[in-house]
């Protein structure tokens, strides 16, 4: 399965994802290879790793608010040739069990969810309730350090002290200001719903600092870019100031 298609920053952030997904994805289970895998993509929007998934082979049921995003999924899938292994129904985390039958889930795609739904505590409750006691959970959150640099750095000084001093519990929570959560703390909201962090990585790390006319104008600068992502990927260090933080976790 090749890498999904582009370049600059975003491909850059898509394929480090990507690569910890599909690392997953393959040892999710103890079965022979080429076992159908029920996924469940939360808030997977247009498909953009949900597609993927099901050119592997396995089964991905998207729940997503958007009827505009489910659309454009159902064409992107169409024109994929994995329609058939693709259903996406309107919905979120509070009705999620309405869409798909608890402990049956084997991979959880929960990725820029947590920093933005009502009641973080409530949709890991139902995540867990959704899966099956074998299964993995794959969650990406914003990451709170980053903030505070890319704010400093753009003279947003009071700004960044805020998003530094107001821990992801107590954040008010707008479209363009969503919870931000430091490795940590993370780790210990998922150890509150029963899930155990097995791993965490670090997601764009320098794609949000490297100026796109950098990508645009310098040969293979973004397969560079993307190499130099995944090298930091494991690295702790890095992990604090990611600006995403991708954590892979067993209920």
């Amino acid at each position: 399965m090749a890498e999904p298609p582009g370049t600059g920053p975003v491909a850059v952030r898509g394929g480090v994802l990507w690569t910890a997904v599909r690392e997953l994805i393959d040892a999710a289970t103890d079965h022979p290879a080429g076992d159908e895998l029920l996924v469940l993509d939360l808030g997977g929007g247009t498909g953009g790793l949900a597609v993927p998934v099901a050119e592997l082979g396995h089964r991905v049921t998207v729940v997503d608010p958007s009827p505009d995003a489910l659309a454009a999924l159902d064409r992107r899938a169409a024109e994929r040739g994995v329609d058939d292994r693709i259903g996406g129904v309107q919905g979120d985390a509070a009705d999620l069990l309405d869409h798909v039958d608890a402990g049956t889930v084997d991979v959880v795609l929960c990725h820029g969810v947590l920093e933005v739904v009502d009641d973080p505590d409530d949709a890991l409750d139902t995540i867990h309730a959704a899966m099956q006691p074998s299964g993995v959970l794959s969650v990406a959150v914003a990451g709170r350090y980053a903030a505070v640099l890319a704010k400093a750095m753009a003279g947003h000084l009071s700004e960044a002290k805020s998003v530094l001093e107001t821990p992801p519990t107590t954040a008010p929570v707008t479209p363009s200001r969503p919870r931000r959560y430091t490795p940590d703390e993370v780790v210990a909201l998922l150890r509150a719903h029963g899930f155990t962090a097995d791993r965490v990585h670090a997601v764009r790390v320098f794609a949000d600092l490297v100026p796109s006319a950098v990508l645009d104008l310098e040969p293979d600068a973004s397969r560079a870019l993307l190499e130099l992502e995944r090298s930091v990927a494991d690295m702790p260090a890095f992990a604090a100031v990611a600006a995403q933080l991708h954590v892979v976790a067993s209920p």
